[in-house]
């Protein structure tokens, strides 16, 4: 059975200035599309463009901020997309399928829906750690697929929170969300602009008596990460992918950590390093459960 289209009236609800069905790439739709490439649109709107089934599940489920939903107006759409259209978390706007195929960045055709959303803040308040938390600062990391990754394995691997300190890629652009599979949404990812934001946040963590570690990684950190502590609160730093952290957090850290590697490797990926480190971090803790 076909989908009953909500009334005109009704899909503008709440919504001025946004049409119920776009035909022509305007202005309107050229805005949209700058979100894709254009980081400073992103910033000076704070808004994004999620493509996907599961990022876009993960943003509505994790109380992301949608301010419109993008659909094709095909006239059986999926489960998925019929029940979210059923009972949309924003105003939905249909576009002509070619100019969501632009907008989905897809060569085998449209997308049922995308969302523009807002980006989420960055106020270091939002985050709530718990008394054994492991939060990961990712410093100056030049490629958006590798923030994707690590997010990833930050929302597996049981960590509560992804930093993004000093100049960076951005962590919404649209290759680190792919990437990311929808775990962007499902931590709070918040960039810094240095490491001293942080460590303030820390300091007053530590004044309240929480007994949190830095550790640094580094191929030639020369304390083995495994042979390290890691049961109590913990930020674990990843450097950049080709320079590694930064004076500052390299100062700041309590120990800098190394993952052992054999064959001809100079490094690992950042994104990898961080993977393992948390995976250490989690058999320590099992293990100690065990015990």
């Amino acid at each position: 059975m076909s989908r009953r289209r909500p009334p005109e009236r009704e899909r503008r609800a709440g919504a001025p200035g946004l049409p119920a069905r776009l035909e022509r790439r305007n202005a309107l739709f050229q805005q949209w599309q700058s979100l894709l490439t254009n980081r400073t649109k992103r910033t000076r709107t704070g808004e994004m463009l999620i493509q996907g089934v599961r990022p876009i599940t993960q943003a509505i489920a994790r109380g992301v901020e949608i301010r419109a939903l993008l659909s094709d107006g095909r006239p059986e759409p999926s489960r998925w997309a019929r029940e979210l259209l059923d009972a949309p978390p924003a105003p939905v706007v249909e576009l002509a399928p070619e100019l969501m195929a632009e907008l989905g960045e897809r060569e085998d055709g449209a997308p049922e829906l995308l969302a523009l959303a807002a980006v989420p803040s960055d106020d270091l308040a939002r985050l709530e750690p718990t008394s054994t938390a492991v939060v990961v600062v990712f410093d100056r990391p030049s490629g958006p697929g590798n923030i994707g990754s690590l997010a990833r394995s930050v929302d597996a691997l049981g960590a509560e929170a992804l930093l993004i300190t000093g100049r960076s890629a951005d962590p919404w652009d649209p290759a680190a969300l792919r990437a990311s599979t929808g775990s962007l949404f499902a931590v709070p990812v918040l960039r810094q602009p240095s490491h001293r934001e942080v460590l303030e946040w820390l300091e007053g963590r530590r004044a309240q008596g929480e007994p949190w570690r830095i550790v640094g990684l580094d191929e030639a950190g020369g304390h083995e990460l495994s042979a390290e502590d890691l049961s109590g609160p913990t930020l674990v730093v990843v450097g950049n992918e080709t320079i590694g952290m930064s004076a500052g957090w390299r100062e700041a850290c309590d120990v800098v950590a190394e993952i052992p590697m054999g064959g001809t490797a100079s490094s690992l990926n950042a994104s990898v390093a961080g993977s393992i480190a948390l995976y250490e971090i989690q058999r320590q803790r099992r293990g100690a459960l065990r015990g």
